[in-house]
């Protein structure tokens, strides 16, 4: 295995596999003076899309209805 002039190595699949590492997974580097370890990053540190989403259209709302009456339009009449 080589380092690119990036800085860039590729992680073998089968190790990628048996450590969760999966595609857009956040990994966090360790250096002990002699060994680097490359660990999955804690969780929490960036919302989601779905989660900047609705922190996005929190409060836009500008009608005043019940849950019943948003029910009552969502339900089939006849």
């Amino acid at each position: 295995m080589r380092i690119t002039s990036k800085g860039q190595v590729t992680i073998p699949a089968d190790i990628r596999e048996r450590a969760g590492l999966l595609p857009h997974t956040e990994v966090a580097f360790a250096f002990d003076g002699k060994v680097v370890s490359i660990v999955r990053a804690k969780a929490g540190k960036k919302a989601g899309r779905g989660a900047r989403f609705v922190a996005h259209l929190r409060g836009r709302g500008d009608v005043a209805m019940s849950t019943e009456d948003i029910m009552a339009l969502t339900r089939e009449t006849e």
